[in-house]
């Protein structure tokens, strides 16, 4: 035994390594607590040790290395550790405990195997849960995330994608309430959390984003519809831009059109692909929509050849039994914008593929289609008492609006007056 000492010519410096195995030396300091020492491997590596007993068993904690811990240092916290003893704790129980002790990121693979595996938005919520939750807070153990934590990450996300960043809370405090559920963590330190405790420097309401009106402009429309299928984007990824802006559906419902779908000129979108709603929505596919379909299957066998055959049944197939998704459509645009003629709006910048969708909308009132036929048409659903007391489809009125905003496509896309009167369909409708 020995008092330890630090510096070159201490005698924690001084002590040899043994030939094999460990080397104990005990602190006789005065303030040194009884078992506390020092331990030497063969190596010559040196660490603070505490030896004590729990329950007649003999235990032995590693307080830290030399010379990162002073001898000082080390008999205090081995002081600390006694007194934590003499109480009924166990530190190495306990920091056992702490090391098996779940991250965010491992509770997190837990929440969404049980609580999203299945859901429609299931690859959405995975996918913001690993680019947006685990950079920030993964590694972290779930005991150690505080509400500060929580609300930092929300308002960084909230500085470029307001809607994201909503989620996000949403998603954080599900995983932190699956946490306390399961007694990982006393109490939710984010259950109360509201959108209003976001805060972003210039903004009143940072989780709300600003509503986006871009439409394209009638040179942008022509430009799209011209150069599409010969600007760089994969031929299927153009036809269904283009579907897009012919009937006004949302782009991830074009993407995933598939035959089974499509009974002559009616084109049935089932509950199942409409994420905001719980019906069916027939879409009429005029001459040009049905052009576009009849493009989309001659392009599919053609690469069937090449391939071993597209047995998905999908009209806009770009992979084997896969259809495109809205995000590709969305980077495609965004990878070819200038061959594509998107120009830059002071406000919203270049279109995207929904910009399609609020186009066609705009284009049905400038057709002098009726505000309620027109949103039934791109598939917005009835609200409040209308849609209990009014079940009538307006089938022949919808069919008339997308006739309508097919001859305006036409003579904006040749260059023609996009107001002529032919190109007008009245209050009452055109069956």
């Amino acid at each position: 035994m020995a008092k330890l000492t630090d510096g070159k010519s201490g005698t924690i410096a001084k002590a040899k390594p043994p030939a094999k195995g460990q080397r104990l030396i005990f602190d006789e300091h005065r303030d040194a607590p009884r078992g506390f020492g020092l331990r030497i491997t063969a190596k010559g590596s040196k660490a603070f040790i505490l030896k004590y007993r729990v329950d007649g068993a003999e235990r032995r904690m590693t307080i830290g290395q030399w010379p990162t811990w002073s001898a000082e240092a080390a008999r205090e916290k081995a002081r600390k550790l006694v007194v934590e003893i003499d109480q009924g704790d166990d530190p190495l129980d306990a920091k056992r405990r702490r090391r098996d002790e779940p991250t965010i990121a491992d509770l997190s693979a837990e929440w969404l195997d049980k609580h999203a595996s299945g859901l429609k938005s299931e690859g959405d919520v995975s996918a913001m849960v690993r680019r947006d939750l685990l950079p920030a807070l993964g590694r972290r153990k779930v005991t150690d995330v505080r509400r500060r934590d929580v609300i930092e990450m929300v308002e960084a996300k909230a500085e470029t994608a307001p809607r994201s960043a909503a989620q996000l809370l949403i998603y954080a405090r599900k995983i932190m309430t699956y946490a306390a559920d399961r007694e990982i963590i006393e109490a939710n330190p984010v259950a109360d959390l509201k959108p209003a405790s976001i805060t972003v420097k210039g903004r009143r309401d940072p989780l709300r984003p600003n509503r986006r009106e871009r439409v394209l402009d009638q040179d942008e429309i022509r430009a799209l519809w011209t150069r599409a299928e010969d600007c760089g984007l994969h031929r299927l990824t153009a036809l269904a831009l283009k579907m897009i802006l012919v009937t006004g559906q949302r782009p991830g419902e074009v993407a995933g059109m598939h035959e089974g779908e499509i009974n002559g000129r009616v084109w049935t979108i089932p509950a199942a692909r409409r994420g905001k709603t719980e019906s069916e929505h027939t879409v009429y596919l005029t001459d040009t929509a049905l052009e576009l379909v009849e493009a989309a299957r001659a392009e599919l066998a053609r690469l069937s050849k090449r391939r071993d055959g597209m047995a998905g049944g999908y009209i806009f197939e770009t992979r084997p039994g896969t259809p495109v998704t809205a995000a590709a459509l969305a980077r495609a645009v965004e990878r070819e914008h200038e061959a594509l003629g998107a120009q830059i709006d002071p406000k919203w910048g270049r279109w995207t593929p929904h910009d399609l969708r609020r186009t066609m909308r705009t284009g049905l009132s400038a057709c002098r289609v009726r505000p309620d036929v027109a949103e039934l048409t791109i598939g917005h659903v009835k609200r409040g008492i209308v849609a209990v007391y009014d079940q009538h489809a307006f089938e022949p009125e919808r069919r008339a609006a997308l006739e309508a905003w097919e001859r305006r496509l036409q003579r904006i896309v040749a260059g023609e007056d996009a107001d002529a009167a032919d190109n007008v369909v009245t209050m009452e409708g055109r069956a």
